[in-house]
């Protein structure tokens, strides 16, 4: 993935992501409360945005933070969003409240990630789960990606492998659009030529065949199925980058024998 270079502007990467988002001039001006000819005149480079349309076309087309970023300095303006270390000392309040709601969450499994799925904070029954699975395949941190989908990982422990590595390859294919991250596309890269993988130019159109309302996860460990459905939760109003792009996934019993073999573990 090339650098991203801001020589010609923010214009024409407001209408790259429009024309990603399949969104129109007009549809996009109307939401965003601005003329199609301002509009116009923006992506054509004729007209410069002020902080605030940058920041209301972002907010229309989904556009992260991190990439918010990137647009206000295309078109000269100072970066608005922070990015704070998640360790940071200003946003220990916030991570002890993640910890405690990943605890909560116990006797399931529950993680933290960040925007490439990278494990930040987890609790104790995901580190249960995950044994048997080398250091060299889990990483350090652990990328949900990764482990999920190596041969050497969750991969040969998932009794349902086709489907839930079409979610999580369809999630993967997104994720690197999204973030256009150089991390994502090179494990995307790695990712594609191992055993059992869909063809990567298939990723986008791949859907589950569970009949079942959720699909879940089936996957093996000391030698009984378990099954899980996921939540994930993001915050409401963020406005640093870290905390934007950290998301909750928590893994809930699908049946009772799942129930009974996570009860069981700490009784």
């Amino acid at each position: 993935m090339q650098p991203r270079t801001y020589a010609r502007g923010v214009g024409p990467l407001i209408r790259e992501r429009r024309l990603s988002a399949r969104r129109s001039q007009l549809a996009l001006a109307v939401d965003a409360g601005v003329s199609p000819r301002h509009l116009s005149f923006v992506e054509l480079g004729k007209s410069r945005p002020s902080p605030e349309m940058i920041r209301v076309l972002g907010d229309q087309l989904g556009v992260p933070l991190r990439e918010q970023n990137d647009w206000l300095l295309a078109a000269g303006h100072a970066p608005r969003f922070t990015e704070t270390p998640l360790d940071d000392g200003s946003l220990a309040v916030v991570r002890r409240s993640i910890q405690r709601l990943l605890d909560a969450h116990e006797p399931g499994p529950a993680v933290a990630i960040d925007r490439t799925w990278t494990v930040q904070l987890y609790n104790e029954a995901s580190l249960w789960l995950a044994d048997g699975i080398s250091s060299e395949v889990r990483g350090d941190p652990t990328n949900i990606f990764r482990v999920s989908l190596h041969p050497d990982g969750f991969a040969r422990r998932t009794r349902n492998f086709t489907d839930w590595s079409s979610y999580l390859l369809r999630q993967l294919d997104e994720a690197v659009r999204r973030t256009r991250s150089a991390e994502l596309l090179s494990l995307a890269d790695e990712v594609s030529g191992w055993p059992g993988i869909a063809p990567r130019s298939t990723w986008s159109r791949l859907h589950t065949t569970s009949s079942d309302p959720i699909v879940p996860w089936i996957v093996e460990h000391r030698g009984t199925d378990l099954s899980f459905v996921t939540a994930m939760a993001t915050f409401g109003t963020p406005s640093d980058i870290t905390l934007a792009e950290l998301t909750v996934e928590m893994f809930f019993p699908a049946d009772a024998a799942t129930e009974a073999h996570l009860a069981a573990r700490v009784i």
